[in-house]
């Protein structure tokens, strides 16, 4: 996830119960391009004892394969390709979700790829761009190119996040193509988890923003696959996630009220599972300092410290109205553009 899935968070995750790999931000492939320091970190500090793969998002057959030998030179666990960032700013330099109207130059792209990665090449994809008509074609594509591993989110790039997933669609990948499948989308619990993992078949799932607002969401699921009591999360354990999050990403460009503006972006999600009228989101997106954050957070978590913190979002507490909310437009949905 761009601007979630770095370093800091990916050791915050890692605290909580760590995924069985991690995908890094997106490094963006041009002419120009070096991979971005920043995310390089999270490949060479990992430290979670879990895999990390290098994500890229690009079309230029050139760069990408340039890049890929760059990359190669520090410890990824493979290579990832996005063909599903949803964000308009991204879809329109026909990139991301924007290749998907075009089979013929993905072909190219997974041959050049599959050619300059000697181990694990794996692909995000989205069912469509404006609608599922390409959708087997690809999924031919992923065989005819020996990709490793596909994770499908069950919606069309013009669906963003606002409609219900295509949970057939993914079914029909998993059945159609040779690689395991992971399914992605609205995976919001364990419990959804399992009953995605058993409408689909698909091997496994991927978990993007609900691990923002739930980072104990991966150790439930193997609790869950194993016939475990999933574990209950209380807002005495939120509090502690905050102020966890809060310390591990403060650094020294983001320092006083930058900071606390950077944790309201992961704080939009958080708050979906704290009361059902959206009074923390509303208390904590009009603070300006630390300590009027923390005053928030104290009075929403630990006044009633032992509540449950909710398994699911509550019905119509929205993290992103500009990207989940039908009548708005955005550039995108990176957390730099999701603070409402």
């Amino acid at each position: 996830m761009q601007d979630v899935t770095d370093l800091a968070f990916m050791g915050v995750i890692s605290h909580y119960g760590a995924p069985d790999y991690f995908f890094t931000e997106f490094f963006r492939v041009h002419s120009q391009s070096r991979p971005e320091r920043h995310i390089l970190r999270s490949i060479d500090e990992n430290s979670t004892g879990r895999p990390v793969f290098a994500q890229l998002i690009g079309e230029d057959l050139h760069h990408l394969s340039r890049t890929v030998d760059e990359l190669r030179k520090h410890p990824i666990a493979g290579i990832d390709l996005n063909l599903g960032c949803p964000a308009p700013k991204v879809y329109k330099k026909n990139v991301g979700g924007g290749l998907l109207r075009e089979p013929a130059k993905i072909a190219e792209i997974l041959a050049t790829l599959r050619a300059a990665v000697p181990g694990l090449f794996t692909v995000k994809m989205r069912v469509g761009f404006d609608d599922a008509t390409h959708f087997d074609r690809l999924l031919d594509l992923m065989n005819e190119h020996s990709v490793d591993l596909l994770s499908v989110h069950g919606r069309t790039v013009k669906e963003m996040y606002r409609s219900e997933v295509h949970y057939d669609l993914i079914a029909r990948a998993a059945a159609r193509v040779c690689c395991p499948v992971l399914a992605n989308g609205n995976i919001l619990s364990a419990p959804r988890a399992a009953a995605v993992l058993g409408t689909t078949k698909a091997a496994g799932v991927m978990i993007g923003r609900h691990a923002i607002r739930n980072p104990w969401i991966f150790r439930q699921c193997r609790e869950q696959f194993s016939g475990q009591p999933v574990t209950v999360i209380t807002l005495a354990d939120v509090h502690e996630y905050i102020e966890r999050l809060y310390r591990a990403t403060q650094t020294p460009e983001f320092a006083g009220r930058y900071h606390v503006n950077k944790m309201k972006k992961y704080l939009n999600f958080v708050g979906q599972g704290v009361d059902p009228t959206g009074s923390f989101l509303h208390d904590m997106r009009r603070t300006e300092t630390e300590s009027e954050l923390f005053a928030v957070c104290d009075r929403h978590l630990l006044t009633e410290p032992t509540r449950a913190f909710a398994v699911e979002p509550y019905p119509g507490v929205i993290a992103r109205p500009n990207c989940e909310t039908p009548v708005a437009e955005a550039d995108g949905c990176s957390l730099e553009t999701i603070l409402g």
